[in-house]
C-alpha cells in the first residue's frame, strides 16, 4: 500500500502537544515547525538548548525548547522528572534524534554512543514519559528507523552494549536502527496487551539530505558523494513521513512508514518489517537488555516506566 500526502494534509493540530528530539536540525526541525504552524504546542528536545533557542527564533508558533542528551541516562531522568514536576501533558512523542559517527569515548554509563544515542536514550525518555500522554488525545509514540537493514545484513549482538568487538560507525549505526524497529515493534504489542490508548508508529525518511551526513568520515563522504544525487531527498521532503506517522489518521501501526528507494516516487509506502525486525522473541531479548542497560522498567503488568 502507498499514498500520496503533503504537509498541507496535517490535521488541525491545535491543542495538542508534540514532544521532538533532536529538533534543532534536520528531519526533527522540519516537523517541529510544520506542527507548529498547524497549531500544535511543540516541545524540542535537543542537547544544544542554546542551539535550540536560535532556531526557534526562527520559527512561528507555540514552541519551547529543553535539554536533554540522549547519550546520557542521568540526562534523559533529569528531562523526565522535569516534565513530571512541571505537570507538563504530551500527545506525541516523536524519537527523532540520532547519530551515525561513533566516538572512541563510551557514553557516562559505559555504553557504545551511537547505541546509546539511537537506542537506549530513546528506550528510556519513553518509558519515562509514558505516564504524560493524554488518552483521550490519540496519543502516539513515533520511532524513527533507516530502511538500510534491508540491504545490508545487521548485526544483533545486542548484548555487547560496550562495543568490545571491533565496529565501525556504518555498522554501528544500522545495527541501532534496526533495534528502533524491534523497538517500536514490541512498545506496540505490549501497548496492545496492556490496553493503552497509545500507538506506537514506526517511520523512516529513506535517504534525506540532514546535517548528519556532513559527519562521516572519508570513506562515508566518498560514498555518500556517488549515492546522493542518486537517491538522496531534501531533509523537507524525508520529513514527511515522520510527520505523517506522527499526525494523520491514515496512519498504521506495524507497518513501516516511508518512502520507497526510488527517488521519483513521492507516496509514503506501508511496508512490513522484514528480518530481523520481524522477530518479536529478539524484540523481546532486546527489551530486557535495555531494560537492565537503563534501569527504566515499564509494560510488564503496567504503563509506567519511573521507578
Amino acid at each position: 500500500m502507498a499514498l500520496t500526502w503533503s504537509f498541507d494534509d496535517i490535521p488541525d493540530q491545535s491543542g495538542r502537544t508534540t514532544l521532538i528530539t533532536g529538533a534543532s536540525s534536520g528531519l526533527g526541525l522540519v516537523v517541529a515547525d510544520r506542527l507548529a504552524r498547524r497549531g500544535a504546542s511543540v516541545i524540542m528536545a535537543v542537547r544544544d538548548p542554546a542551539k535550540g533557542e536560535r532556531v526557534r527564533a526562527g520559527l512561528r508558533g507555540d514552541i519551547e525548547v529543553r535539554q536533554v542528551d540522549l547519550a546520557d541516562l542521568d540526562s534523559v531522568r533529569r528531562f523526565a522528572d522535569r516534565m513530571h514536576a512541571d505537570g507538563r501533558r504530551i500527545d506525541v512523542l516523536l524519537n527523532n534524534a540520532g547519530i551515525g559517527v561513533r566516538t572512541p569515548a563510551p557514553t557516562p554509563q559505559g555504553y557504545e554512543n551511537v547505541f546509546a544515542v539511537n537506542h537506549l536514550g530513546p528506550f528510556a525518555l519513553t518509558g519515562l514519559l509514558l505516564e504524560l500522554f493524554r488518552p483521550d488525545h490519540d496519543p502516539r509514540v513515533v520511532t524513527v528507523g533507516s530502511n538500510l537493514y534491508r540491504r545490508v545484513r545487521p548485526r544483533t549482538d545486542f548484548e555487547d552494549l560496550t562495543a568490545e568487538r571491533p565496529i565501525s560507525s556504518g555498522v554501528a549505526y544500522v545495527k541501532s536502527k534496526t533495534a528502533n524497529l524491534l523497538f517500536g515493534a514490541e512498545l506496540d504489542r505490549r501497548l496492545r496487551r496492556a490496553g493503552s490508548p497509545v500507538r506506537s508508529f514506526l517511520a523512516h525518511p529513506g535517504m534525506a539530505s540532514t546535517p548528519m551526513q556532513d559527519k562521516g568520515g572519508l570513506t562515508q563522504k566518498a560514498v555518500l558523494a556517488i549515492v546522493k544525487p542518486l537517491f538522496s531527498r531534501p531533509a523537507e521532503q524525508g520529513a514527511l513521513p515522520l510527520a505523517f506517522a506522527a499526525t494523520s489518521p491514515e496512519a498504521r501501526t506495524g507497518h513501516f512508514l516511508g518512502f520507497s528507494g526510488r527517488r521519483t516516487d513521492p507516496r509514503i509506502h506501508f511496508e512490513a518489517l522484514v528480518p530481523p525486525a520481524d522477530d518479536p522473541a529478539l524484540a523481546e531479548r532486546l527489551w530486557r537488555l535495555s531494560e537492565d542497560a537503563t534501569g527504566v522498567r515499564y509494560l510488564n503488568g503496567d504503563l509506567a516506566g519511573r521507578p
